[in-house]
Order: structure tokens, then sequence, then C-alpha cells
């Protein structure tokens, strides 16, 4: 795939929903189910995949709740993003590091949808986007975290942050694993080349955290990178997109 076209899909593609998430809010649109800030982010990762002659196979959707929950994925590739946007169903939002709402347009339309930022450095303001986003799970919202806090090099599943399990614990909500196979292949961190290259995202069962306290985090967060490893061994031809 050539690099030029990756750049001028990625850049277009997010300046239209960009555009049409700044003008619904600027109208008063406001967030609802399934409104128009959940059908942009939809339909955003669902039109980079396409562009980008990318397919994704599923496996285990069965297993995500009804209600609100904290989706835990592995990170390899900003190709990440758009399969989790185009495929995690209901009202979902993004945990996502505050350097990314800085980013002129992009960052002013991630706050506008309601998708919150995490500074991890500031730890009074990184205890503030926590709450916030127990408020909005607590009001049906699905977070979608990055467990490991970045992107990994190698590709390898890096050791997860307690963060995402706190926030879980507090909200009262199951943390739902997610295994993401086959981006870095299609683009590491660091590359401006695409490769078009098989894609499967598998769906853990769900890990309740009904009667948990803060002092259960690291066993919650054991229990879920228990789980991505056994998705991940789990990868075959069978699961993987054509």
């Amino acid at each position: 795939m050539r690099p030029l076209w990756y750049v001028i899909s990625s850049f277009f593609v997010t300046a239209y929903y960009c555009l049409k998430v700044i003008l619904a809010s600027q109208v008063g649109v406001r967030l609802r189910p399934d409104g128009v800030y959940d059908q942009a982010a939809r339909e955003w990762g669902r039109k980079l995949l396409r562009a980008n002659g990318l397919n994704v196979a599923v496996q285990g959707g069965e297993n995500i709740p009804d209600g609100p929950c904290v989706f835990v994925a592995n990170h390899v590739s900003w190709v990440d993003v758009w399969a989790l946007a185009a495929l995690l169903p209901g009202r979902v939002r993004f945990l996502a590091k505050r350097g990314l709402f800085m980013v002129p347009f992009f960052g002013s339309a991630l706050k506008r949808a309601g998708h919150i930022p995490i500074d991890r450095r500031n730890r009074l303001a990184a205890f503030d986007a926590y709450a916030e986003a127990v408020r909005l799970i607590q009001n049906g919202t699905r977070a979608i975290i990055f467990g490991e806090g970045t992107r990994s090099r190698d590709g390898s599943l890096q050791p997860l942050k307690k963060g995402p399990f706190v926030l879980a614990i507090q909200a009262g909500a199951p943390v739902v694993p997610v295994f993401i196979e086959g981006t870095f292949s299609v683009l590491p961190k660091g590359s401006m080349l695409l490769r078009p290259r098989p894609i499967a995202v598998l769906v853990g069962e769900p890990l309740p955290t009904d009667g948990l306290t803060y002092m259960d985090r690291e066993s919650l967060g054991q229990s879920c990178r228990e789980s991505l490893l056994a998705l991940r061994d789990h990868v075959d031809g069978s699961v993987m997109a054509k």
C-alpha cells in the first residue's frame, strides 16, 4: 500500500468526521445513545478501514454485555483505534492520552464527542478524568482503554496499568478483555507504510467487579492479562479476516 494514500485517506476522512462532530456541537446537538457522535466515530473507523483495504474478523461479540462495561484492549497500532471505533456497539468512548486532545481540530472533536483525556503525568488531573469516566459509565457509556497505556513497539503484550481496573471497580462495571491481532504487521508504531493484512478482534468473557474493592485491582488486572493472553493463543486462520 502506498504510504501517501494512507496519509491522504486518514487526513480527509478524519477531517470530514471532525467537522461533522464540531458542527453538531455548535448547533446544540446533545450526546445521546446512537446519536451523531456515536455514528461519527463508527463511520470514521469503518471508512478508514475500507479506504485502506482492511477487513476485520470479529470473534466473541456475544460476550459483550448489554449494559455499560470497560473494554480493556491491547495496543500495537493506530489501526487498533479504527477497528474498535468501527466494531464495538453502543455508546462507546475512549479514554485517551491528553496529547491527542491538543491536536488542532481533531482534539476539539474528541472533546466535543465526549471522549476523555488522561494525563498520566498529572496525578490530580488523572483522578478527575477517572471520576468523570466513572460518572459516564454509570450513566450507560462503554469505556475503551488501552490497558498498556501506549502502543507496544514489538507487538508483544506489555504490563497492564492499574488505572483501568480501579475505574471498573469504582464504576461497578465488568471488564471485557479485547485482543486485537494483525494490526502490528499492518501499521506498527513509527511506520508510515500501511500494509493490508488479516486482522482479528477477539472479545473475551466479561470479568465481573461485583463486590470488589480498590485492594482487588491487581488481581483483576492479572485476570484480564490472562484472558488477553488466552485470546492471543487462540488466534488462528479461522478467525482472521481474509
